[in-house]
């Protein structure tokens, strides 16, 4: 059964200003470290680490240096895709070694016993989400080249329906029947996972299940939870996602308390 862990949104840069002065992105660097330490604890096995998104708060080279150095892991690989705060071109050269471009940055990953397929759902300059044309041709494509007896999840950052969180919801993924249409042509794919709502929330998304992974730098929370739209000092979180044989996900979230 595969195991998957899926954070996201571990925003690296971005500074927050307290009661000490501006923490200069120490404290974002902080958490998703926690997060890593937690997981490097495990003492079972874990098939990847997914990161739907938004490694970066600015798109800095700099930033995508620290990602890559907190990222970093002997023991799996660690998945990424972009997200409305990342900048294409930097992620590119920086985590993937590439020359830089402002292509989409969509990837295959063939694990023991799942296909994981990471898209990527940002629009430069945008805070939204959409697929564009590249992106859906390259998912279709790979997923009609992939064994269809080998499960596969679809993961990316934008979630693709309302979650109720009105901070996320005007800025998720739009235009989200053409990737319904996709996704529902290959009965290989068992799920959809994302990111950018700063919360772990579960729902269904084109008749999959869809779940969406906790945010690393803060909480967004309901309307009826409190006056205020993000939460900085709650403890970060991560998902753990298990596959069974039947094709079935469930899902686990861990508090990551040191």
């Amino acid at each position: 059964m595969p195991v998957i862990a899926h954070l996201s949104d571990i925003h690296l840069g971005q500074v927050r200003t307290g009661p000490d002065g501006p923490d200069g992105g120490a404290r974002a660097e902080a958490r998703a470290a926690r997060v890593m330490a937690h997981l490097e604890a495990v003492p079972g096995p874990i098939d990847a680490v997914l990161v739907t998104g938004d490694l970066a708060d600015h798109g800095l080279a700099e930033e995508y240096a620290a990602v890559a150095r907190v990222l970093a892991s002997d023991r799996w690989p660690v998945l990424t895709c972009p997200g409305n705060h990342d900048v294409r071109e930097a992620y590119r050269a920086v985590l993937l070694g590439e020359e830089p471009s402002a292509a989409p940055v969509n990837r295959l990953h063939e694990l023991p016993g799942l296909t994981v397929l990471m898209c990527d759902s940002s629009v430069p300059g945008r805070d939204e989400g959409r697929f564009d044309e590249e992106t859906l041709g390259w998912l279709d494509t790979t997923l009609s080249r992939a064994r269809r007896d080998v499960p596969a999840v679809v993961a990316f950052h934008h979630p693709p329906v309302e979650l109720h969180l009105p901070v996320v919801d005007p800025i998720r993924l739009l235009d989200e029947e053409r990737l319904a249409a996709v996704l529902r042509c290959h009965p290989q794919v068992a799920a959809v996972l994302c990111g950018h709502a700063h919360t772990p929330a579960a729902t269904r998304f084109a008749g999959l299940p869809l779940a969406v992974a906790p945010g690393v730098v803060s909480t967004a929370l309901l309307p009826f939870e409190s006056g205020e739209e993000l939460e900085f000092d709650h403890p970060p979180m991560v998902s753990f996602h298990i596959l069974d044989a039947q094709r079935r996900l469930t899902t686990h979230h861990r508090i990551v308390l040191s």
